[in-house]
């Protein structure tokens, strides 16, 4: 698959996360060994604001966060084109 990324590109970043109640988006869920909380992955769905030149790229959230990442992050990925179809509105808006 191609990794390059480039501004405006639709990305998808797989987080895991550690909580006593995952939410209705929570896929992979395990529970601690002592039951108490549970690990899990959500998916989140960002644009691509730049690509620096050292391998990272700046993505941007829904609601403006920036953040930088690593180009070779194996939890990072383009979304597929039925993946930018269905999941519209959870992608920012790559103008604004």
């Amino acid at each position: 698959m191609d990794r390059r990324f480039k501004p405006t590109d639709a990305v998808i970043y797989r987080r895991t996360k550690h909580s006593p109640h995952p939410g209705p988006r929570a896929t992979d869920v395990h529970p601690a060994p002592r039951g108490e909380t549970y690990t899990y992955h959500v998916d989140k769905f960002w644009v691509v604001t730049g690509v620096q030149s050292d391998g990272t790229i700046l993505v941007r959230t829904r609601r403006g966060k920036q953040y930088e990442l690593a180009a070779d992050d194996p939890a990072l990925r383009k979304a597929r084109w039925w993946e930018r179809l269905l999941y519209r509105g959870r992608f920012p808006n790559p103008e604004a």
